[in-house]
């Protein structure tokens, strides 16, 4: 096998494992999500709103890039 196969193999390796992980992170979000964050709608409080409302930005941050929108359309 050349160096340049390897190499790839190694990064195609790498790509999976970091495909999988956001996978994860994405099934635990949905669920986290599917259960309105935790919360009860008799206890919402503006600390919730700001909790949710940063995990919001983040996520955007990260479509914005992912999908080249917002700031980092072009």
């Amino acid at each position: 096998m050349t160096r340049r196969a390897t190499d790839n193999s190694k990064a195609l390796d790498a790509f999976i494992a970091a495909k999988l992980e956001i996978d994860s992170m994405l099934e635990r979000l949905k669920a986290l999500s599917d259960d309105h964050f935790e919360t009860n709608p008799d206890e919402i409080n503006w600390g919730h709103v700001g909790s949710l409302s940063h995990y919001r930005d983040k996520l955007r941050e990260i479509t914005d890039m992912a999908f080249r929108e917002g700031e980092h359309a072009g």
